[in-house]
């Protein structure tokens, strides 16, 4: 019986390893897509990996202490090893969803930063515009001759010409009447 329960505590162990070794090295591949940081995955799936190991280790020491009386030791340590190992395929499937949401938490806190960042970049550049004050474009109203109804009334016989006045040159506010524009934006 002692020969039965070191081999199957052996077997165990190396299988918990074996494991063990596989999750950490596929996890940290798997998390490094979400970090991005080599180092920041390494951490994480470091943890996750201790964690599987102390736990799958403790489940192991309980099922060791399950009797199991086939008759045969041989057949006793095979039965102990299937339960160890349905034990440890469950504990393995919980480490791989846990490692799956901690990325995908992960990866939703990255997207939430880009999001908040185009955020304040387009809020930036909202208060740019604000700040700089529309292009405005003047532009005369049609003729008042076309449009105007005094434009039809009768008009007083032309005047005899004024002498000419040298002025200085109007400027554009000078030249264009304000009641004659339309602002355009």
């Amino acid at each position: 019986m002692e020969q039965g329960y070191a081999a199957f505590l052996l077997l165990g162990v190396v299988l918990v390893l074996i494991d063990g070794q596989l999750i950490y090295r596929s996890g940290k591949g798997y998390m490094n897509r979400a970090y991005g940081d080599p180092e920041a995955a390494r951490s994480m799936t470091r943890l996750a990996t201790v964690l599987f190991h102390l736990v799958v280790l403790g489940l192991l020491a309980l099922v060791s202490m399950i009797t199991v009386s086939t008759g045969d030791p041989v057949k006793d340590v095979v039965a102990r090893l299937g339960i160890m190992l349905l034990v440890l395929a469950a504990v393995h499937a919980v480490t791989m969803v846990i490692l799956g949401r901690i990325r995908d938490r992960q990866i939703q806190q990255q997207l939430a930063d880009e999001m908040a960042e185009d955020h304040r970049q387009f809020e930036q550049q909202q208060q740019q515009q604000q700040r700089v004050p529309a292009q405005t474009r003047v532009e005369p109203l049609a003729h008042p001759t076309t449009t105007s109804p005094a434009a039809t009334a009768p008009t007083a016989p032309p005047a005899a010409p004024q002498p000419r006045v040298e002025q200085p040159s109007p400027t554009a506010e000078q030249q264009v009447d304000p009641t004659q524009v339309r602002t355009i934006r």
